[in-house]
């Protein structure tokens, strides 16, 4: 649990910039703003599990 989820989390978001702008070029600016949006979810759930993670390791540190 190192680099790796740094890179898959700049993966998404390199992925998602280049779609977004692929739609926003073509004149699918709904599209691209909905592509947009899917990305930050996506993010934000990696994140999220590792906020999970972290507290479980917390919880088990301290016995609670």
């Amino acid at each position: 649990m190192g680099v790796e989820i740094v890179f898959k989390i700049a993966a998404v978001g390199i992925l998602t910039a280049v779609v977004g702008q692929v739609l926003k070029h073509t004149g699918k600016d709904e599209i691209a703003t909905l592509t947009t949006l899917a990305g930050l979810i996506v993010a934000l759930m990696m994140v999220l599990n590792l906020i999970s993670a972290l507290f479980d390791s917390v919880k088990s540190l301290f016995n609670l």
